[in-house]
């Protein structure tokens, strides 16, 4: 039986992080499918910190298929050092776009994305897929969003 996320309501990133990220680590512990998991954390993020769109994109051959998400319809392939989500690919590091359109190769998956946030997941230091949240506001993401997604996909 699935387990009931606890919302607080805050408008304090740490606070709302330090609260969902336990819940997230106990979401995912004991479950071997990483999909299923992906996909419940896509949800818990996008319902807990209310931003537009959150997905992972998943490294198959040499392009970053579309995987699990929350939000309106993305972007299907990305290749490597294409837009936010190639470029955090290609350079292994979290990328954090305070305003897309100033984002040179920005790929516009949704005209309502204004600011965004990818983090790379890895695996035997490789990246294997990205985290990418985009917000509907400018300057949603800094260094607290990246602290923490950080620490998340740790856990995956």
């Amino acid at each position: 039986m699935a387990e009931e996320l606890t919302l607080i309501e805050s408008t304090d990133k740490h606070e709302i992080y330090q609260s969902l990220l336990p819940q997230i680590k106990s979401l995912v512990s004991g479950e071997p499918d990483q999909i299923a998991n992906l996909a419940n954390v896509a949800a818990v993020l996008k319902y807990g910190m209310d931003f537009l769109w959150v997905g992972f994109y998943l490294v198959k051959q040499d392009e970053l298929v579309l995987g699990p998400f929350q939000g309106p319809i993305a972007c299907t392939r990305i290749r490597k050092g294409k837009g936010v989500c190639g470029t955090s690919w290609e350079q292994a590091k979290t990328v954090i776009v305070p305003d897309v359109d100033a984002f040179p190769g920005h790929i516009a998956c949704s005209s309502a994305s204004r600011s965004e946030i990818v983090v790379p997941l890895f695996k035997d230091g490789e990246v294997i897929g990205i985290l990418d949240i985009d917000s509907d506001e400018l300057n949603t993401f800094d260094e607290t969003d990246q602290l923490y997604l950080e620490q998340l996909v740790e856990l995956l």
